[in-house]
């Protein structure tokens, strides 16, 4: 069961932070030119994998308790920080996330930048701005495959999750050669954060030597709560907005003297 929610848990998280790349490869790609913009992309890839090969080994050979007190409470940061924000998106106190105006704004802004080369690379601006953002958003993936991976001693089936991810999401970027507006990445958003909220919540537990009742079997309670939890935030923020909206303004309906 633990190993299910591992897959699907990256393979969402992944995709989500594979969305977010491929908007600003593809934005580069069409309107700077693929050559450049395929080169810093190829690039933030290759780091990535050199940080993988230098952490991973690393992690695994930390006791098991340890390293999930360690890896539940970084889950916990990183989730939580994924929960706020889409508790707060939910309920409508924060923007929703948009691909297509991230898109739009990322072409607006190569469109406007200058022409230039540097260290043999024709477009630098495509392939700097490509490289980081293959990077900034591939960190995320190789924290949550080490991390998850690790912590169950299988960083081979979390990574084959970011793999299936990853290649998803690029089959159906190159098929529509526009950036995927139509994935429900506010929802998986969500999902992620209470799915990472709840691994951050039961093996930073382990980690400090409690024993769940039932074993793994008490993950989908943890899910649930946290679930629940999440859902009853985003209706008493749903609750507070609607009441701000009838509210009438300051000083309304006040009769002007004089």
């Amino acid at each position: 069961m633990t190993a299910v929610f591992l897959v699907v848990s990256v393979f969402l998280a992944c995709a989500v932070e594979a969305v977010e790349a491929l908007t600003i490869v593809l934005a580069m790609g069409v309107s700077r030119g693929w050559r450049s913009t395929l080169q810093g992309a190829a690039s933030g890839l290759a780091v990535l994998g050199v940080i993988v090969a230098a952490l991973g080994p690393a992690l695994t050979r930390l006791p098991l308790d340890a390293l999930r007190l360690v890896v539940g409470g970084l889950l916990l940061v990183f989730g939580l920080q994924w929960l706020r924000k889409a508790v707060l998106r939910a309920g409508g106190f924060k923007a929703v996330h948009d691909e297509e105006a991230i898109y739009a704004r990322h072409i607006a802004e190569a469109g406007a930048a200058g022409e230039g080369g540097r260290a043999g690379v024709r477009d630098w601006y495509a392939f700097a701005l490509s490289f980081k953002g293959v990077l900034l958003e591939g960190l995320e993936v190789v924290f949550i495959v080490l991390t998850f991976g690790a912590n169950q001693g299988s960083v081979p089936l979390a990574a084959l999750g970011a793999l299936a991810a990853v290649g998803v999401v690029v089959t159906a970027g190159v098929a529509v050669r526009a950036p995927l507006a139509r994935v429900p990445e506010n929802t998986m958003k969500f999902v992620v954060a209470v799915m990472l909220t709840s691994f951050g919540c039961f093996w930073g537990a382990e980690g400090a030597g409690a024993h769940w009742p039932g074993g793994d079997a008490a993950l989908p309670v943890v899910l649930g709560f946290v679930t629940a939890v999440s859902l009853g935030a985003v209706r008493l923020l749903r609750t507070e907005r609607a009441r701000r909206a009838e509210k009438p303004p300051a000083g309304a309906g006040t009769a002007e003297v004089g």
